[in-house]
């Protein structure tokens, strides 16, 4: 294939925006210089996610220089996730291809995807990283949450998978119909079950700023991940309750036996050892049901996953 062969009629670039307004020029310009190379026809969706900086005003001003720009703008920040579903409301290419608008994602990898997508006949195409630049320990962390996930859930996948993939517009169709408020949209993609081919892809280092994706936004999403599609949790507290119960009486019949022996434990050290632990445990699995319970309780008000303020079309 060449350069300049179109792959597809179509394709739509989904990518949330926060606090990005170093970066959204650059990017702007890498993309235009790649998308008309691969398809007839473009569309940028940028959304932003609640920006404290000029990101949106940023978004403006491409669009006044380019009609192929969308731009979103939501009341609030709703977090990465809830941005993405409120752009996939927006796209209406034939292929959409979701990505960080930090650049470390490259936009010069898009043909690669695409094509592996059409090739291998597959529903996605999904970055595999096998080179990342970026902070050790959020690296560890990522591999730490893979592995657990991958253990307590259904949903299994490739270690290093990117955000940054190609999606064809039956999939996009098919997750718009998933409402969930609880739950990630990556993990629902997996969740589906639709099938997937990897591109190995490196991955650059954050082109300007400083990432808004803290370890607590981190351990929020593996929440996400193991609440929504897990009862791991609570068969964990099932299991150890039913282990403690049988501990408790093998201890209180050597306890029995003892006293029968005329051999009297001194003080009280053990009970209250054994009262902190079983009080530990208790507000622990209550913590876990109480963890369930709020994310129904969540999806019972039918509250909407994001607020857009304003669309530029």
């Amino acid at each position: 294939m060449t350069d300049k062969e179109v792959y597809t009629n179509s394709i739509s670039i989904l990518i949330p925006v926060y606090n990005n307004q170093e970066i959204l020029d650059e990017l702007y310009k890498r993309l235009v210089q790649v998308l008309p190379q691969i398809c007839s026809e473009y569309e940028i969706v940028l959304v932003d996610d609640g920006s404290m900086d000029n990101s949106w005003a940023k978004i403006e001003a491409l669009k006044k220089q380019n009609d192929h720009i969308v731009g979103i703008k939501l009341m609030r920040n709703f977090g990465q996730q809830n941005a993405i579903a409120a752009g996939l409301d927006h796209v209406s290419g034939d292929i959409m291809v979701l990505m960080d608008a930090d650049l470390q994602d490259r936009p010069e990898d898009i043909p690669k995807l695409v094509q592996a997508l059409y090739q291998n006949d597959a529903s996605m195409a999904i970055a595999k990283w096998k080179s990342r630049k970026g902070d050790f320990f959020k690296k560890f962390v990522s591999q730490l949450f893979y592995r657990v996930s991958q253990k307590i859930t259904k949903i299994k996948h490739q270690s290093n998978l990117g955000v940054f993939r190609a999606l064809r517009k039956e999939v996009v169709e098919e997750l718009k119909k998933y409402q969930e408020k609880t739950s990630s949209t990556l993990s629902l993609l997996y969740w589906i079950g639709m099938d997937y081919t990897t591109v190995e892809l490196t991955r650059d280092k954050r082109f300007a700023g400083k990432s808004g994706y803290t370890m607590k936004k981190m351990f929020n999403l593996a929440l996400d991940r193991i609440f929504s599609f897990s009862m791991f949790p609570i068969r964990v507290a099932i299991y150890s309750g039913f282990a403690i119960s049988i501990l408790s009486i093998i201890f209180g019949l050597i306890l029995i036996i003892r006293r029968l022996r005329g051999i009297v434990a001194p003080g009280w050290t053990s009970i209250v050892v054994l009262v902190l632990l079983f009080f530990g445990m208790n507000f622990l699995f209550l913590g876990m049901i109480g963890e369930y319970l709020g994310r129904v309780f969540l999806e019972s008000k039918q509250r909407p996953k994001f607020i857009i303020k304003k669309i530029l079309k």
